[in-house]
């Protein structure tokens, strides 16, 4: 597939490219729900008939949109799922695990187009080369060549646990550190005050914690870890002072409030600021929505700019976001499609922390 050409036809095309993703941002939910209902009951007609239909008006707002990779990705799908609807391959997990990623890689690869962003890694050409040889598949295959494409287009395996909810070993802070202990079960309960706003945000402080705390280990510790436990308390805590229908909105948010949102790091830093000793702390929560490539918020800060701890809190912090935005559409949580968009949007995070970060997930997959 030839990509370049692609990129160029939507670029000449914005307009129409802008059509197809409104179109998408529709029948992405449909597919995502219909797919997990098919999971449970493979052999209602009803859903598979709807579900054929999600993936058959995808491709053909991508043909009427001139989006020629919306068709080369919707195309298989639909040939799978006729194949599916004749009784010649079941809906299997890894059937339903390949729907979904490819997907999500549509949906991430048409918003890089209208933010102009690369598309690299997203790994179309192999998916698009896989889709289609996976759609042709005999049945004894089909499996295996569905997680062999999804290893190729993610980097991992198909099947990974879920992340611990369970709070971490912590470190001790150190003795110059006054108060410390006091401070950090302040912040804690700060942090489980505001996880209580939503039954969404059941035990996301502690994977967070466990996350961000693990890939700062395996980047040899080079942010102090009872500093970033502070930073991983409160980053989210200012969103308690913007109205609740901002931030615990479902779809699409209004220029407004994306404006209003930006203020919550702001907030938070500022709490810790007041507090002595945790300016280290502040700087990352100041800092953990700047992006490496200039592009985040709420200063546009550049790489050399941001501290570490900030770019490790970037990291775990979208990991959990996606998984939400996953919840609050329909999925299962899938650890492998929230690490999977994550390393296929990696221009936005740091890439020094990327390996770290996915080398704990590895770890999560061994053990």
């Amino acid at each position: 597939m030839d990509i370049r050409s692609i990129v160029a036809s939507a670029i000449l095309n914005k307009e129409a490219l802008e059509e197809f993703a409104d179109a998408l941002n529709d029948r992405a939910p449909e597919i995502e729900r219909d797919v997990a209902r098919l999971k449970e009951t493979p052999l209602d007609r009803d859903i598979t008939a709807s579900l054929f239909r999600a993936v058959h008006n995808i491709k053909g707002d991508s043909s009427l949109c001139k989006f020629e990779l919306g068709v080369a990705i919707a195309h298989p799908i639909e040939t799978m799922m006729s194949r599916f609807r004749e009784g010649e391959i079941p809906f299997s997990d890894m059937l339903a695990e390949l729907v979904l990623l490819a997907v999500d890689r549509l949906e991430l690869a048409t918003d890089a187009l209208l933010t102009n962003k690369p598309l690299e890694n997203l790994r179309l050409p192999i998916l698009v080369q896989g889709l289609n040889e996976v759609a042709q598949e005999t049945l004894q295959q089909i499996d295996f060549s569905c997680a062999d494409l999804i290893e190729a287009v993610t980097g991992f395996p198909p099947v990974i646990p879920e992340i611990s909810s369970q709070a971490p070993k912590v470190s001790k802070p150190k003795s110059d550190q006054k108060n410390a202990s006091s401070d950090l079960q302040f912040f804690r309960s700060l942090a489980l005050q505001f996880e209580s706003r939503s039954p969404l945000f059941k035990g996301r402080t502690m994977r967070i914690l466990r996350l961000a705390l693990e890939t700062n280990k395996s980047g040899h510790n080079v942010v102090d870890p009872v500093q970033l436990e502070a930073a991983i308390y409160l980053h989210d805590v200012g969103m308690m002072l913007l109205p609740e229908s901002i931030w615990l909105k479902v779809g699409k948010m209004s220029p407004e409030d994306k404006v209003a949102l930006r203020n919550h790091p702001g907030f938070s830093a500022g709490l810790l600021l007041r507090m002595p000793g945790w300016e280290s702390a502040a700087e990352m929560v100041a800092k953990h929505h700047e992006m490496p490539d200039g592009g985040g918020y709420p200063n546009q800060l550049q790489d050399s700019e941001i501290c570490p701890g900030a770019k490790i809190l970037a990291i775990v912090d979208a990991f959990e976001a996606v998984m939400l935005k996953h919840i609050h559409r329909g999925k299962n949580r899938s650890v492998l499609r929230a690490i999977a968009e994550i390393n296929a949007c990696d221009n936005q995070f740091a890439p020094e922390w990327i390996t770290p970060f996915n080398a704990v997930i590895r770890k999560t997959i061994e053990t």
